[in-house]
């Protein structure tokens, strides 16, 4: 009797929402204002949500949908839409392109541009149309005769850490300018060349054999590019000798802060105190708090705002222009390039480089570790056979991949001169963000918590279907929340990194330290973050080629910075790091951390069938007592999270992140073959042989 009185009055409250619907809808409207969450100042997803109970049981009572899109979708959209026009753009005639090329640059494209576009057109390049990265590191040379240029490059090409591919009669060699045996760098560009070298005029590339830029080009010579050429009385081999620009001071900054308008000079006071402009709050603990939304001009980055703050910023990209170093002079502390120790030219030379930085005037070619293969450098190498195979050994299935973001690396990120600033650098920053929690003292940094931005899971525990009206009663919300998360716990869940060498040094208490692995075990977890360290990241294309998804962050430009897409074929990341926690809890869901810090613990049981969330070790799991701080990838574990049909809410963002790996891997497959880098070296090498020349005009095209 008592049930059937309790199912009557079920059955009146449900009529009783039906009717009131209307008026519920705008109630709920309105705290869907007052709900913290995520301000999107980007466009919304066009991607429709599947159906599921949340949706259904909050249609029925009239509570409408999510109040606000996440900004990612957004972001992949856009950035989708515009790959796909810049593919469907590209020229596919040699008229066609040549007709574009005077279009982009006001000229004739370079003689030899037939023999180039139909060898580009042989082995199947796709973006014909897209050298502006070309364009842009040759243009200040359009300032000096050829003359000038040789005697230039002959000057550097004397000095150490510069080699010399010197091409003669069709052939190429490589000699070193100290005399000593050629670096590798200028061994794997000499490689490049040896398909076409043959119809390459005589010329000398002077290669740099550092990692990091050398050339430092003042403003007024890039305002005023006559300037160039009226530099006679400091370009002479003294005046670049070892010890007016070997550094033991910070050199580098002050010739990079010549770069900058005259309006934006930085003055060299207080520039080798610790405490120097530009470190916004350096607590004295050794952590930084500062604030993305103050740091970084959303303008330049390209950044999608919250009004929450950093957490939940997104940049569009990253690398050269990612961060507005003349406007933002304290983010040279956290830059290890700045702190170079070796030579650097405040002039324009030829230097060709793997990467240019703001400031720095190299010429960029491909890299030596993308070309070559190495057991460190190229996903799926073979040493024995010394050849890449198709797929890696070590390679793992995605459904079997953990939800944590991995990194292995040096603590370099520079130079270490002058001493005492590495703290600030990269990577040094990254690894003690992410060890809080993973080692046993970790002081003040115990206290420090992230704002995560989720949509909580819909527990199978919680749903009550009833049997006659079929409608659900969700007891947690649905949409997005916000929430205050303990960086202890979160990295035990998403972060798996550390240190595995010790180059600057480092306070092992705030640093994870552990074991060299091969690069084959990073396939085991979905995101695999590459950051800069001397310079540029050699492990890149490695991390395209995997089943993963990279997380890239840098301040370089590389040759291929116009064929890739962000948020399509990689997810940038900040100069800062700090929206990493809130990408992940986008594609993989929230970890138990964030529930529990949401007050949702009840939604992550022990032991239930559902979305397996594999997160990284815990403290607990690790020998510290027997003097083993790291862990191997397979001592993970596995923690869960029951929710509806097995993670549908959730599959959204799992399935985004697969297509961006996915994408990745097909773009090198596609776009960052070894002979798409000599098509980049051919078209590089004809413009460079025009410049060369006496007569640049018989060097044009004329077809």
């Amino acid at each position: 009797m008592h049930s059937d009185t309790s199912r009557v009055r079920l059955l009146i409250f449900y009529g009783w929402v039906y009717r009131q619907s209307a008026y519920l809808f705008i109630f709920a409207v309105f705290l869907a204002f007052l709900r913290a969450g995520i301000h999107v100042a980007g466009p919304a997803s066009t991607l429709a949500r599947p159906a599921s109970v949340a949706q259904r049981a909050k249609s029925y009572l009239g509570l409408g949908p999510r109040s606000e899109d996440h900004p990612i979708p957004g972001l992949m959209d856009a950035a989708d839409a515009r790959f796909r026009a810049k593919i469907g753009k590209q020229s596919t005639t040699l008229a066609a392109a040549v007709a574009e090329y005077r279009r982009r640059y006001g000229r004739a494209p370079p003689a030899g541009f037939d023999k180039w576009y139909a060898f580009a057109n042989r082995v199947g390049f796709v973006m014909v149309d897209e050298f502006d990265t070309v364009v842009e590191d040759l243009q200040l040379f359009w300032a000096l005769s050829g003359e000038e240029l040789r005697r230039r490059a002959a000057m550097i090409g004397r000095l150490p850490d510069v080699d010399v591919v010197r091409i003669r009669g069709g052939r190429a060699s490589v000699v070193s300018g100290d005399e000593g045996e050629p670096g590798a760098r200028s061994k794997g560009f000499k490689a490049m060349l040896d398909s076409f070298v043959k119809d390459l005029p005589d010329l000398d590339f002077t290669v740099n054999a550092r990692p990091d830029g050398r050339v430092v080009v003042p403003w007024e010579h890039l305002v005023h590019s006559n300037l160039t050429d009226r530099c006679q009385s400091v370009v002479s081999v003294s005046s670049l000798g070892w010890r007016r620009f070997r550094l033991g001071s910070l050199a580098t900054y002050l010739l990079t802060n010549s770069t900058c308008p005259s309006t934006l000079f930085i003055s060299e006071v207080g520039l080798g105190r610790r405490d120097g402009q530009g470190l916004d709050e350096h607590n004295t603990d050794g952590t930084f708090s500062r604030s993305l939304t103050s740091k970084l001009l959303n303008e330049q980055a390209g950044t999608t705002q919250s009004a929450a703050g950093t957490e939940i910023t997104f940049v569009r990209g990253t690398g050269m222009n990612g961060v507005d170093f003349c406007r933002s002079p304290g983010e040279r502390y956290e830059q290890g390039h700045f702190f170079s120790d070796w030579r650097t030219y405040p002039l324009l030379v030829p230097i060709f480089s793997p990467a240019r930085a703001q400031g720095f005037g190299d010429i960029r070619i491909p890299s030596h570790y993308y070309y070559g293969g190495t057991k460190r450098y190229t996903y799926a190498w073979d040493p024995i056979n010394l050849e890449q195979r198709r797929t890696d050994p070590m390679e793992v299935p995605w459904e079997r991949k953990r939800d944590a973001v991995w990194w292995r690396g040096a603590s370099t990120g520079g130079g270490n001169s002058p001493p005492g600033f590495g703290e600030g650098y990269q990577r040094h920053r990254f690894v003690r963000m992410a060890s809080v929690g993973r080692l046993w003292n970790d002081g003040a940094d115990l206290e420090r918590t992230t704002t995560v931005v989720f949509e909580p899971p819909v527990p199978a525990a919680k749903v009550e279907l009833d049997d006659e009206m079929n409608v659900p009663i969700v007891d947690a919300g649905y949409g997005y929340r916000a929430a205050r998360v303990p960086l202890a716990e979160l990295n035990r869940d998403v972060m798996d990194v550390a240190f595995v060498k010790e180059v600057v040094p480092f306070d092992h208490a705030h640093h994870r330290v552990g074991d060299s692995v091969e690069l084959g075990v990073a396939w085991g977890y979905k995101y695999l973050l590459d950051m800069d360290g001397v310079g540029y990241s050699g492990r890149f294309m490695a991390l395209l080629a995997s089943d993963s998804v990279p997380l890239k962050a840098t301040v370089y430009d590389e040759f291929f910075a116009g064929w890739i897409e962000p948020w399509v074929h990689y997810i940038p990341l900040s100069a800062a790091y700090s929206e990493i926690y809130n990408v992940v809890a986008y594609f993989s869901g929230p970890a138990p951390a964030v529930l529990n810090a949401a007050g949702l613990s009840s939604l992550i049981p022990s032991s239930a069938a559902g979305y397996t969330y594999f997160g990284a070790p815990s403290p607990e799991q690790q020998e510290y007592h027997e003097g083993d701080p790291d862990e191997d990838a397979t001592r993970a574990q596995e923690r869960r999270v029951a929710v509806v049909q097995a993670g549908q809410q959730s599959s959204e963002g799992d399935r985004r992140l697969r297509r961006i790996a996915r994408a990745g891997k097909q773009w090198k497959a596609t776009m960052g073959r070894k002979v798409d880098m000599e098509v980049y070296v051919y078209r590089l090498a004809l413009e460079y042989a025009r410049l060369w020349a006496d007569d640049r005009e018989a060097m044009s095209y004329d077809g």
